[in-house]
């Protein structure tokens, strides 16, 4: 079984911080590839930032809107993905997704795979 979980939403100021927590619980599965989405209402989701990872090798992979601003990693002892989020504007609002999968190819993950496990999400909200 796959689970995932998100944490760490909330609110905060425009240009203020928040850091995301998605923890990956599985049996021998190997979740190598764990990506962040966003929905906002009344939009379409999104992908946020990718991340392949294996062993102590790592991959990540930025869309446009995170580029600069979001930084993607994971702690391999504890199976969780971050998503540190700094200068958060009004526009990054919206529920935060993780999602997990399991790819051969490192190339491959990206927010554009398909991923089999999804969390629950997690609300941020970003104002003025």
């Amino acid at each position: 079984a796959v689970s995932v979980e998100e944490s760490g939403g909330g609110s905060v100021q425009a240009g203020g911080s928040l850091r995301l927590s998605c923890t990956v619980s599985t049996d021998n599965y190997n979740a190598n590839c764990v990506a962040w989405f966003r929905q906002a209402p009344g939009k379409e989701r999104e992908g946020v930032a990718s991340l392949w990872s294996d062993g102590g090798t790592s991959w990540p992979f930025y869309r446009d809107s995170a580029k600069g601003r979001f930084s993607i990693s994971r702690d391999n002892a504890e199976n969780i993905v971050y998503l540190q989020m700094s200068s958060l504007k009004p526009e990054d609002s919206a529920t935060y997704f993780c999602a997990a999968t399991k790819i051969n190819v490192r190339a491959g993950c990206t927010t554009g795979l398909h991923f089999f496990y999804w969390g629950q999400g997690t609300q941020v909200s970003v104002s003025e």
